[in-house]
């Protein structure tokens, strides 16, 4: 056997020779080209963040008398428990499941603090990967939000797509969704947005998410909620939090939670979430929650403690969570003005074809049903920037810009039927 020995004039082959470029995400891409356009006209409909009507980032009342508090108080920077913060995972599950359900089935629940939604979704994926062999296929809604499928492909699981939405209608297409579920693999993992669909704003309705819950159940599947945006979408907690409760309550299945306080609490940067398991007993929910203490320890050993003192102490303070009840209000009604106030500017203006879909959506994003070629011009002739199937995130509008947006939109239109 012969070896071969690298000489001093010979470079060695490198460690990465085998890793391939990878385009940025198209998202944080996009704000990058934003931040960078001169234009004083621009406007940024890409990144789902809240800004208020002067189109600024918004700290909310309620996590600045948090903050406030927590000064008071001595903030420290010891490290929290390889599961988070006790009152936070303890608040934030109440919080979801109300505090009815919460309290009959708290000894079956198991909890543990995330890395936001993009963190709860990965440990989920990293906790199904661990308890179930062969892996289950995921199945998830398409369109969907960027991230779904390369946080569980990662993990090595088989994603599946079914159709969500019906680009004709511009609606939901929920007997392609009934029918999907039906012809699932039983054993399956099914992920659910729990309320103000990613990219779409399109919702099930209640008699809808019942029909949804019977086939989860009679086809064995485990049901994964992404819940970033409960009490964001309505402005009301307990409605954006029906699909979970009838899930765990009225059907008595084992559920998944992936909680995020990014958006409804704009704790963006603190990366705050959770990920709470509904068990069938209480000895399955210890050794779930002893497999996700180990799972935390072995990806980030302690989660972050600021972003997570913030929101327990306003959810645990009855004064200061009725302030977030009334900040939740502002924002969803903000938003919910602004999309009619987009509607009436495209109506206004003559843009071709019909935008009642626009005011059939809820929660921050739109989609608008634009070609590609439309939303490209948007952006190199207009200088507004939009995901390239046309998802806008509607916290991106005031008064100052939605008549420039929806007169540039159907001057867009109206230029390219008569080119064609």
């Amino acid at each position: 056997m012969t070896t071969h020995t690298i000489t001093s004039t010979e470079t060695p082959p490198s460690f990465f020779k085998a890793a391939s470029y990878i385009p940025p995400d198209a998202i944080f891409a996009l704000t990058a080209e934003y931040n960078f356009d001169p234009s004083p006209d621009k406007v940024n409909l890409g990144q789902g963040t809240y800004r208020n009507e002067n189109g600024q980032p918004w700290v909310l009342p309620s996590v600045e008398k948090s903050r406030e508090i927590l000064l008071t108080e001595g903030l420290n920077h010891e490290y929290l428990p390889i599961l988070g913060l006790q009152s936070f995972r303890d608040n934030a599950t109440r919080m979801a499941l109300g505090s009815d359900l919460y309290e009959r089935i708290e000894s079956r629940l198991a909890t543990c603090q995330a890395l936001s939604g993009t963190g709860s979704l990965h440990t989920a994926g990293l906790l199904l990967r661990s308890c179930r062999s062969p892996l289950p296929k995921i199945y998830i809604p398409s369109p969907t939000w960027s991230n779904h499928h390369q946080v569980f492909s990662s993990l090595g699981f088989i994603c599946e797509s079914f159709p969500y939405y019906n680009d004709a209608r511009k609606d939901i297409d929920i007997e392609s969704y009934y029918s999907a579920l039906r012809n699932a693999d039983p054993g399956s993992v099914v992920i659910l947005h729990a309320c103000a669909h990613n990219p779409t704003g399109c919702d099930p309705s209640k008699p809808q998410w019942k029909e949804l819950g019977q086939i989860i159940k009679e086809k064995d599947l485990f049901p994964l909620f992404d819940a970033a945006y409960l009490g964001f979408n309505s402005g009301n907690v307990d409605e954006d939090a029906f699909a979970i409760r009838y899930f765990v309550d009225e059907l008595a299945l084992e559920v998944g939670v992936c909680l995020s306080f990014a958006k409804n609490m704009g704790l963006y940067g603190e990366r705050t979430g959770c990920l709470f398991v509904i068990t069938r007993t209480e000895e399955l929910a210890m050794n779930t929650q002893s497999t996700l203490e180990m799972l935390q320890r072995s990806e980030v050993s302690n989660p972050p403690a600021y972003g997570a003192k913030i929101a327990a102490t306003i959810l645990s303070i009855p004064e200061l969570k009725a302030l977030w009840y009334k900040d939740l209000v502002t924002m969803s009604g903000r938003i919910r003005a602004m999309r009619v106030a987009l509607f009436n500017s495209l109506k206004k203006n003559d843009a071709p074809g019909n935008w009642d879909h626009l005011i059939r959506q809820s929660g921050m994003f739109g989609f608008l049903g634009l070609e590609k070629h439309v939303v490209l011009r948007l952006k190199e002739e207009y200088h507004i920037y939009m995901a390239g199937n046309s998802r806008v995130s509607i916290a991106g509008l005031n008064e100052r810009n939605v008549e420039y947006v929806g007169r540039s939109i159907a001057e867009c239109l109206r230029w390219y039927s008569v080119v064609r």
